[in-house]
Order: structure tokens, then C-alpha cells, then sequence
């Protein structure tokens, strides 16, 4: 009997943990027409991150009203567990940014580069994945 209440104990205090190892679902806003956010939505679910997907003609607006600098813009606007995810950032990249807690607004991949998840094509060098928000802006968040 007190193997069972240790094992439902045991059970017990480590349902948190794996419950919070779950990671958050993005939503992603995008233009009605783009297909390379399809793209980039079908990258992150096959990485282990859940994507709702918004069509909106109204981008600026929502990447106006989450602090994303013009120069940092890209193609869409993800939202996910406290974040601003800008552009193709690739899901390793979410992924840390959400495991670090960064006290940042959120990371940008600006544009549209080839070769980033979710646009077709060769890449050209590495991209650089800026942070905004935070204490100086923009910083170099990643390498990819």
C-alpha cells in the first residue's frame, strides 16, 4: 500500500512539470493571400509547436499595437505565450526564446529571406534574429 501512495504521490508532483513542459500555441496573423506563412505554420507544427493560423488585412496594425520597429518587420505576426514572434524564425529559436524567459518583447527574422523555414530556396549566409523590446534595441538574439 505505501508503494502505491508513494507512486500517486510521486504521480502527483510531476504532472506539473510535464504539464508545463508543453509548449504554448502560436497564433499566426497573416496576409489572406501569402502561402509562405502556410509554410512557416506547417515548420513550427512538425517542431512541436502548435499554430493556429488568422488571416487579417490588418498586419500593420497588429505589428503596430505589439511594439514590432518597422525596421524589424517581416512577413507575418506570431503571438505566443508572452511573445511577439516576427517573421521565419525557426522553431529552435522559439523554443529557446520561450525555455530562456527573456525579458524581451519579442524576435523578429526581418523580411522575407530564402531559405528561412517556410520560403523555399537556397540560403544565401546566416540570418541574424533580432530581439526588440527589451532593455537596448535591437540585439542580435540568434544566429541561424
Amino acid at each position: 500500500m505505501r508503494i502505491l501512495t508513494a507512486a500517486a504521490l510521486s504521480l502527483a508532483l510531476l504532472s506539473p512539470t510535464l504539464a508545463s513542459a508543453k509548449t504554448a500555441e502560436a497564433t499566426l496573423y497573416k496576409n489572406p493571400q501569402c502561402g509562405c506563412c502556410e509554410g512557416h505554420a506547417e515548420h513550427l507544427r512538425a517542431n512541436g509547436i502548435p499554430v493556429k493560423v488568422v488571416a487579417s488585412h490588418d498586419l500593420p496594425l497588429l505589428k503596430q499595437a505589439h511594439g514590432v520597429p518597422v525596421e524589424l518587420a517581416g512577413c507575418h505576426t506570431a503571438l505566443i505565450d508572452g511573445y511577439v514572434v516576427e517573421g521565419h524564425v525557426s522553431a529552435d529559436t522559439i523554443k529557446r526564446l520561450l525555455a530562456e524567459r527573456s525579458a524581451v518583447k519579442g524576435i523578429s527574422l526581418p523580411g522575407m529571406p530564402l531559405g528561412s523555414p517556410g520560403m523555399e530556396g537556397p540560403k544565401g549566409e546566416p540570418f541574424q534574429i533580432y530581439a526588440f523590446g527589451g532593455a537596448a534595441e535591437p540585439t542580435v538574439f540568434a544566429t541561424e
